[in-house]
């Protein structure tokens, strides 16, 4: 699901902003660039070289969690897959910024957040509420 966000974002000439490393983030990752996309990866520690192989751009932070709050305020809408606590806090302050948020297959029912029914539904979502902002 996480891969097929990511080529929905490339294929609407965005920007795909993520946490750089593993798992979800490589797959939004992976899917962005099979689409000839953008990747920014904002990294939890110090080292360039913890980026997943399909960050175009990394910013390392040394900032372990706290830097969500880079992610949340560098979108311009958040798409959450799946997730963990680690997500729950980019929702929390994504919609603390007034950003957009959708949320796909999420465990949380989080008021405020727009719940999608597919990866193609939520950057439809997305792309719709980054443009009547």
């Amino acid at each position: 699901m996480a891969e097929a966000v990511g080529a929905g974002i490339a294929k609407n000439n965005a920007t795909l902003i993520c946490g750089g490393l593993g798992g979800v983030m490589e797959a939004a990752a992976k899917g962005c660039k099979a689409e000839s996309g953008q990747t920014i990866g904002i990294l939890p520690g110090d080292k360039k070289e913890d980026a997943n192989q399909y960050i175009d751009h990394v910013i390392v932070t040394a900032m372990s969690h706290a830097r969500n709050a880079i992610i949340a305020r560098s979108c311009d809408a958040l798409i959450a897959v799946d997730g963990e606590y680690g997500t729950l806090s980019e929702i929390a302050l994504a919609l603390k910024m007034e950003k957009p948020v959708v949320t796909l297959r999420s465990k949380w029912n989080i008021e405020g957040a727009w719940v999608a029914a597919s990866p193609e539904d939520a950057v439809e979502i997305a792309m719709r509420l980054i443009l009547t902002r």
